[in-house]
């Protein structure tokens, strides 16, 4: 293994080292220093990304295999590291006012983004639950952040304890598959899967394993029916960390399950796409019917995530580069919407400065806070997928990509379960509008939390149309580099 091994996982390197120096700045400083630490962790993602570049954005394999980096990974990981440093930049002005800001809180989130940054790069079974406990670890931390409020810290609790539950089914997954293909690498066990679907004992033992590694993965991403921990830890975390939640580890996952299914998987597509498609149409419909009787902004805004992860696995059902692009630029979209939404929460508090999550808060928003309501308006509209916004095209190119391999009553279904996830939306919209105003907010004292309300909107606007052919072409790309 030479020295040009170390410039494939350079932001890796990056992420891990600074985090290793920050918090050894921590314990010297203290929680003095937090807001240095933020700032300086925001510019070592900024650093990561630009490593990206280089041979770690396109360099191939390196560690005998166990790790890749190529233009698929590289583009989950610029959604990862933006989504990250979005969640550091809003976290200041929430901690400082809730008084809970602690020096470590920047140094979990690289910690968390270096794991990701493995989770995507993953081409062997045991890389990709070194990267996904790696990530997991330090997100039980973030749930429960806040120690003295007893949600945060029952937040922290479900989550370990049902994601010890999903390590285990994982696990259990993983050594299923090493048994009966003899290797842990993606590339062996696509050959054993392409030669044992031909021996009745091999396929079903390969089967087996197939299903409960989706099981694990799927616990991550959201996915009916493991879905049970999202309302309940986006609720009780502190506002950023949950658009952390919704962001960043959302995209790492589904990265992750796109290249177990594609690399590991693909000879046995037939088989996990039956599964894939179900748990699809079940997340769709699930956190649709869910969100409508919700009240407070964060459940209703997980139930929302829920049901965009299943438009997004419907990507993933037709296994090829045109669906895994659509997969990718979903991701994308989704991220612009999903923290623009999450920004507008943190500007919820009453005229003491604590946090509002009630839905029925945003009573007559649009009179007492025009833009902040309008801005809400495009990201609910967005999120449901109505033209001419930007989250219209998401929904498309998922439905193209079924449409091209035959699987158009997949669409049609996707696209009138689409109608249902629309009610939610359009309720927080009737809300802000037409009903009578009610205790006003706190007036917004945080020029960067306004300035990414400004960015988001504008990026899911029918501005956001002008980045299609980049877009396109760059998630074109990236797919590609699985087959």
């Amino acid at each position: 293994m030479g020295t040009g091994v170390f410039w494939l996982i350079l932001p890796e390197e990056i992420l891990s080292v600074g985090a290793m120096l920050l918090l050894l700045v921590a314990g010297w400083r203290g929680d003095g220093a937090s807001r240095g630490i933020g700032w300086a962790s925001v510019g070592l993602l900024v650093l990561a990304g630009l490593a990206l570049l280089g041979p770690a954005g396109h360099g191939g394999s390196a560690f005998e295999g166990l790790y890749r980096a190529d233009s698929f990974a590289a583009f989950a990981k610029v959604l990862v590291y933006v989504a990250a440093g979005v969640a550091l930049l809003l976290s200041h002005d929430f901690f400082d006012r809730s008084g809970g800001m602690r020096a470590e809180y920047p140094i979990l989130i690289l910690l968390s983004a270096a794991g990701m940054g493995m989770m995507v790069s993953a081409t062997d079974l045991l890389t990709l639950y070194v990267g996904l406990e790696l990530q997991s670890l330090a997100a039980y931390v973030l749930a429960s952040f806040m120690r003295r409020d007893t949600r945060s810290a029952e937040a922290g609790l479900k989550y370990f304890i049902l994601g010890a539950l999903a390590s285990g089914m994982l696990l259990y997954g993983i050594s299923l598959v090493y048994g009966f293909a003899g290797s842990t690498q993606f590339d062996s066990v696509a050959a054993a899967f392409r030669i044992g679907l031909g021996e009745q004992g091999t396929k079903i033992g390969l089967l087996f394993g197939l299903v409960f590694v989706f099981a694990g993965l799927g616990f991550k991403v959201s996915m009916v029916p493991f879905h049970m921990w999202t309302p309940d830890v986006y609720e009780g975390a502190p506002t950023p960390v949950t658009a952390f939640f919704a962001s960043a580890p959302k995209v790492a996952a589904m990265a992750l399950l796109t290249r177990v299914a594609v690399g590991a998987m693909g000879p046995a597509t037939d088989a996990w796409r039956q599964i894939i498609a179900v748990c699809g149409i079940a997340s769709i419909v699930w956190g649709a019917l869910g969100a409508i009787v919700q009240t407070n902004m964060k459940r209703l805004l997980a139930y929302s995530s829920i049901n965009n992860v299943g438009f997004v696995l419907l990507g993933l059902v037709p296994g090829t580069p045109d669906g895994v692009a659509s997969v990718l630029t979903y991701l994308t979209i989704y991220i612009a919407m999903t923290l623009g939404s999450f920004l507008v929460v943190l500007q919820m508090r009453d005229e003491e400065g604590r946090p509002v999550e009630a839905i029925a808060a945003l009573s007559g928003l649009s009179r007492t806070r025009p833009m902040l309501a309008a801005a809400m308006a495009m990201f609910m509209f967005s999120l449901a997928g109505i033209p001419p916004l930007f989250g219209f095209w998401s929904k498309w190119v998922v439905f193209d990509a079924l449409v091209a391999v035959g699987w158009w009553p997949l669409a049609a279904f996707g696209i009138a379960a689409s109608v249902i996830g629309a009610f939610y939306y359009l309720k927080i919209v009737k809300v802000m509008y037409f009903d009578e105003p009610g205790a006003s907010f706190a007036p917004r004292d945080s020029a960067v939390e306004g300035g990414l309300i400004a960015v988001a909107a504008l990026a899911i606007s029918p501005l956001g149309y002008l980045a299609i052919p980049f877009l396109g072409s760059a998630s074109l790309v990236a797919a590609k580099a699985l087959f």
